[in-house]
Parts: structure tokens; sequence; C-alpha cells
């Protein structure tokens, strides 16, 4: 038996990208087709409004830390609830972008409640310039999760067989 570091280059190249490589099974990613481009746009962007949030919950933390004013609103409770649904958001964008349908339920939820948001945004708080975007990027990712394709990658069409209550154990979709 050869010890490691002896022999050929190509033989210790393939022993080495054996002992890393990891099969998308083992990983837990599905073993169909692989998601469409409109899911991974969509997790893209969701994964960015997730990476956002958790910036607003450590600026709203820093300026509690640092004694804003909080008669009005806490800051600490506001940079928890920010952290808690950007931790949400970013896990739907980064599920997306694996190829996971979990992350599809709680993107659409994120975004359908990203809608009264902006329209807040745009007419209450007479903020256009703000609300605007986020009504069209909210608008953009339910375009790409309800797209023909993302409908079928969601239905589960490219898992072999259909779900069946006569099939043991769990549906893996």
């Amino acid at each position: 038996m050869k010890a490691y570091g002896s022999g050929d280059k190509t033989g210790r190249a393939a022993a080495y990208a054996g002992a890393v490589s990891v099969s998308r099974k083992r990983l837990g990613f599905p073993l169909g087709r692989a998601a469409p481009a409109s899911v991974h746009g969509a997790g893209l962007i969701v994964a960015v409004q997730g990476v956002a949030a958790l910036v607003v919950a450590v600026v709203l933390l820093v300026r509690a830390l640092g004694g804003a004013d909080q008669r009005v609103v806490s800051g600490f409770g506001t940079a928890g609830w920010f952290a808690l649904v950007a931790g949400a958001v970013l896990a739907a964008g980064c599920a997306l972008l694996a190829g996971r349908r979990w992350g599809r339920g709680l993107a659409v939820f994120a975004e359908l409640l990203l809608l009264p948001v902006a329209y807040y945004l745009t007419v209450g708080s007479h903020r256009a310039p703000i609300g605007i975007p986020v009504a069209v990027m909210a608008l953009a990712v339910l375009a790409l999760l309800f797209s023909p394709a993302a409908i079928r990658w969601a239905a589960g069409a490219d898992q072999p067989g259909a779900a069946s209550s006569a099939k043991p154990g769990p549906d893996r979709r």
C-alpha cells in the first residue's frame, strides 16, 4: 500500500477529488432536474433582501446601544424583529438558490408582505423613490416564482412517479 504523497500525480489528484467531492444527495439537494433559472434569479433577489434586512437590524441595534431616543419605538425590539424576519428571508433565498422547494413558500409570503409596505412608502409616506423600487422588486420575484417553469418545478413534475397516499414514507419533493 502506497502512502499518501507517493505515486503518480494523476492518482493523487483523483484520490483527493474523490475524498472532497460531495454528492447532491448527501447534501440534501433534490435528485431530479435542477431548479429553473427563474427560481435561481428569484432566490438571488430574496437572498439580497435578507442581507439588507440584516444590515437594517444591525444599524437599529447600534443606534439603540448608542442611546437613540426609544420613547416611541424600541430600537432593541425592532432590531430583534428585523433579525428574525431577515433570517427567514435569507434562508428562503438560500433555499431557492440551492434548488429547495420549501424556500418558495417563504419567499412568496415575504414578497406579498412587501407589497403593502411599498404602497405605504409610495403613497402614505410620500417616498416614491424608495417605494416604487421595492414594489418592482417584489413583483419581479413573484413573477419569477409564478413563471410556468417555476410552477412545474414547484409541483415536482421532474420527480419520478406521482405522489400517492399508497406509497410508504414521506414525499421527498
